[in-house]
């Protein structure tokens, strides 16, 4: 690895744990959103989604929104289980790569567009299936909805430069997203964009 990194960022969906795109889809058709799949993007979202991804809504606002959109009345628990269908699994060999990236020295961040409710999981012992929440393997934990920056906005990077207090040669940033690592590389940023699922912790 390049001696100028001291920091790497990892994206959460596609990377550090593995997603279903056409299971969210379905989950959100059962809860009553026939067009799920008009909003509902593997990388970023759209309209109402968007907006709860972004910071700019709560998720009692999603909720109360969606309600309304499909004309039915939605629980939280209804929203949560529909997001939760992103996700498939999470190996246990990239939740041990980023401990052995720790160990080697880096100081390694979560870079990720996610909402309230897939964040609610995660910050929960249920995150690895041994009572440990997502916080407990990262330095730090930078999600969109609480930045109010969405990856790949040139701000929501510098602003993780900016509190790391790196230059951008000293951040690593590992992402499914071609468009979000090559908004990142454009500022000077180390990137390695992997496929989406794909075993990255050989490359690190």
């Amino acid at each position: 690895m390049n001696k100028d990194i001291t920091h790497i960022a990892l994206d959460m969906g596609g990377v550090v744990l593995h997603i279903d795109h056409e299971q969210a889809v379905s989950r959100f058709e059962e809860i009553g959103v026939a067009d799920a799949r008009n909003y509902l993007n593997p990388y970023h979202q759209q309209g109402l989604f968007g907006q709860l991804e972004g910071g700019q809504i709560s998720a009692e606002t999603f909720v109360e929104e969606l309600s309304r959109l499909i004309g039915k009345p939605l629980t939280h628990e209804q929203c949560l289980y529909a997001w939760l269908g992103y996700l498939m699994e999470i190996p246990q060999r990239n939740l041990g790569a980023i401990r052995r990236l720790r160990e080697k020295g880096y100081r390694v961040c979560l870079l990720s567009n996610t909402n309230p409710f897939f964040f609610e999981w995660a910050e929960s012992g249920a995150f690895d299936g041994h009572g440990h929440p997502i916080g407990d393997y990262f330095d730090s934990l930078y999600v969109s909805f609480r930045c109010k920056l969405l990856k790949p906005s040139r701000e929501i990077y510098e602003h993780v430069l900016r509190t790391e207090g790196i230059r951008p040669e000293n951040l690593l940033f590992i992402d499914d997203s071609e468009r979000n690592t090559e908004a990142a590389a454009a500022l000077g940023i180390q990137t390695m964009h992997v496929e989406t699922n794909a075993d990255w912790t050989m490359l690190v």
